[in-house]
């Protein structure tokens, strides 16, 4: 056979025989590097330990200590064992497909009776059996007729199907683990012992259609998680036990925030408490964007198709957007509008009244914008994912060599909002020039160093996301991390000088010519809906004590109390604090566990002894001991703990 050349992470090369695997690559280099290998690396693309390479390339070899590609694989490797696990219990369960998700796998079944929680113990008890048997794990290359034949005659009619959709003539690769048989592109591990045995678990079960087809008869969805150990399994199931604890829809209940209903799906009805939260946080990013040099706008929610035809929403982006037909008595025509599903062409519309120069430049503008956008049933959650929510929206209009220090300026003002939130760090994503794109090297070369250079200017770390930005111009993504290790996108960051083209807009140049401005879309929040989710879930509702919804509570202990809780509850007042008055005939602790559910920061217990002395005794959420407090001292403590941080 012909030699080839194989280069190495360490930059070194050897030539051996084309066909040869990374499995007798690794036997080549060490024995040790043969046991411990999983799978290899060669020219970006996982491949799997029995595949031959067959001309000139880069290859690494990995092993277990490589977790994206040892996840994969063990991910994988569970989907087929647990497959084959089915169809050893059950021989009669048909098999569709089984791919690897986030934190583990599924795969659909049809059966004809449903799989009970019962029938989960007993899979993962034969899938354990089946990694004990260190079965290995092989692969060939048949063609399509091979492969039809064979899944017809052993009556996989899902797997002929498969083969069917998959374009083109190319050979299929099939995979075997032990005696069970599966049609998968692979990679996989080299023997079924090499999954950790200890580290999976099956989660759940839910219905789904073939291939997403609802007029096809249901299927069975099994949902696995696995990791590389034990300690990271417990890990997760510990998180998706704090996940649960604090999910906002529950916690929302609670709290009395909000609630939803099928009359007005993906739309939230706010209750008085959650209204609290959202404009006492609305006007802390009122004050930040006010002192960060914006002007606040607003403009309409409903807009002739017109517009979103000339900015280029109709023909992308129409298949989100609710669409609002009007029949204008003696109109000739129905006027066709929609609800905007983004703030971005009604702004140009504000730059593009009245002639702008050079020296209006920069224009910032801001609207907490109304905005609409068609979200599938099924992706609806609470008020996370949402059909109507509110932008904290930002658009700001420059010259090519003002973005480095407005990117600079945005990424200090977004730090500290989200330091103000509660959120320490954050991590910027930089997403760099795609493969279809439009411009000029020259201006892209330009805008992205603007934007690193703003970066490195501001410390904060960052990492690259190589050909993920939008057609027309770089942008940054700001992730937060919250307390049990979940990551949201929050934040973002977007050059654009594609709109102001579309829409007309210019400025007066020094020179006296028209110039095109850049857009940069911004945003820190998100959207008030998520973002709020987002602190009810990071705080498991303990919400900063300025951001509470309830406050203060003062509680009485006695009926002869409830006219000194009514001048405390005054004075509280008084201070710019939310209080209220809890003198119901019931007793203390009673009072202080229904409060202490609903998330109330601060309780104040008052009887006989505090009316006489003139104190309270306070008793903080979260905390067992109480102490006991002159009127005056708490009415000072709590008068500043209640202002926003951008007001102390």
């Amino acid at each position: 056979m012909a030699p080839i050349s194989l280069t190495f992470p360490d930059g070194n090369s050897r030539d051996y025989d084309a066909g040869i695997t990374p499995a007798e690559i690794a036997a080549s280099i060490s024995n040790s590097l043969a046991k411990k290998a999983i799978s290899a690396t060669v020219n970006g693309a996982h491949w799997d330990l029995q595949w031959p390479i067959q001309s000139d390339a880069s290859i690494a070899i990995h092993t277990m200590k490589d977790d994206a590609q040892a996840l994969e694989l063990i991910r994988h490797d569970c989907a087929h064992i647990m497959a084959r696990a089915v169809q050893e219990l059950w021989p009669d369960v048909k098999v569709t497909i089984g791919p690897v998700i986030e934190n583990g796998w599924y795969y659909d079944f049809d059966r004809a009776e449903p799989f009970t929680p019962e029938d989960l113990g007993a899979i993962e008890k034969k899938m354990k059996e089946i990694i004990n048997k260190r079965d290995p794990v092989t692969t060939e290359v048949w063609d399509r007729a091979r492969a039809v034949k064979f899944y017809e005659a052993n009556n996989e009619p899902y797997k002929v199907e498969l083969i069917d959709a998959i374009p083109g003539d190319e050979p299929l690769r099939m995979y075997w683990h032990g005696h069970w048989q599966d049609l998968c592109r692979g990679p996989h591990l080299q023997n079924t012992g090499q999954v950790p045995g200890d580290a999976f678990k099956l989660m759940s079960i839910a219905g789904a259609y073939w291939r997403g087809d609802s007029n096809r008869a249901m299927l069975q969805r099994i949902y696995g998680v696995a990791f590389q150990n034990k300690e990271g399994l417990k890990k997760h199931l510990h998180m998706l036990e704090e996940a649960a604890k604090r999910d906002h829809r529950k916690l929302g209940r609670e709290m009395q925030l909000f609630h939803m209903q099928e009359e007005a799906p993906g739309q939230i009805f706010w209750h008085s408490n959650g209204w609290t939260i959202y404009t006492t946080l609305q006007d802390y990013m009122r004050r930040k964007q006010r002192a960060a040099g914006y002007q606040e706008v607003n403009t309409p929610q409903v807009v002739d198709r017109k517009l979103w035809e000339a900015s280029g929403h109709w023909d992308k982006y129409q298949e989100h957007m609710f669409i609002v037909e009007v029949d204008e008595e003696h109109a000739r025509e129905k006027s066709i509008n929609a609800l905007k599903p983004m703030n971005c062409p009604c702004h140009v519309q504000v730059f593009n009244q009245g002639l702008k120069s050079y020296r209006d430049l920069p224009l910032r503008l801001a609207e907490f914008g109304s905005c609409a956008r068609y979200e599938p049933s099924g992706a609806l959650h609470g008020i996370m994912r949402v059909r109507g929510f509110t932008q904290d929206d930002g658009h700001i209009f420059c010259t090519e060599d003002q973005i480095e220090a407005e990117c600079a300026a945005f990424i200090t003002y977004l730090s500290s909002v989200y330091q103000d939130l509660g959120f320490e760090k954050f991590e910027i994503m930089f997403a760099t020039r795609p493969e279809k794109r439009v411009g000029s090297e020259e201006s892209w070369d330009h805008v992205e160093n603007a934007l690193e250079n703003a970066i490195k200017a501001t410390g904060h770390p960052y990492t690259l996301d190589p050909g993920e930005g939008a057609f027309y111009g770089p942008k940054l993504d700001f992730k937060l991390t919250d307390a049990i290790g979940r990551e949201w996108q929050c934040g973002t960051f977007q050059v654009d000088p594609n709109l102001p083209e579309r829409l007309g807009a210019t400025y007066i140049g020094e020179d006296g010519a028209k110039h095109r401005p850049y857009m940069l879309h911004r945003a820190c929040l998100g959207s008030f809906e998520r973002f709020i989710g987002i602190l009810i879930e990071n705080s498991a509702g303990k919400l900063p004590f300025w951001l509470a919804p309830r406050q203060v509570v003062v509680a009485s202990i006695i009926s002869d109390a409830d006219d000194y809780v009514h001048e405390v509850v005054a004075a509280l007042t008084a201070a710019g604090l939310r209080a209220e008055a809890d003198i119901r005939n019931e007793k203390i602790n009673y009072k202080i566990r229904e409060h202490s559910v609903g998330k109330v920061p601060v309780i104040l217990a008052v009887g006989a002894r505090e009316v006489e002395e003139r104190t309270v005794t306070v008793r903080r959420l979260g905390e067992k001991q109480t102490q006991v407090v002159a009127l005056d001292d708490i009415l000072a403590d709590l008068s500043v703990a209640g202002k926003a941080p951008d007001l102390l």
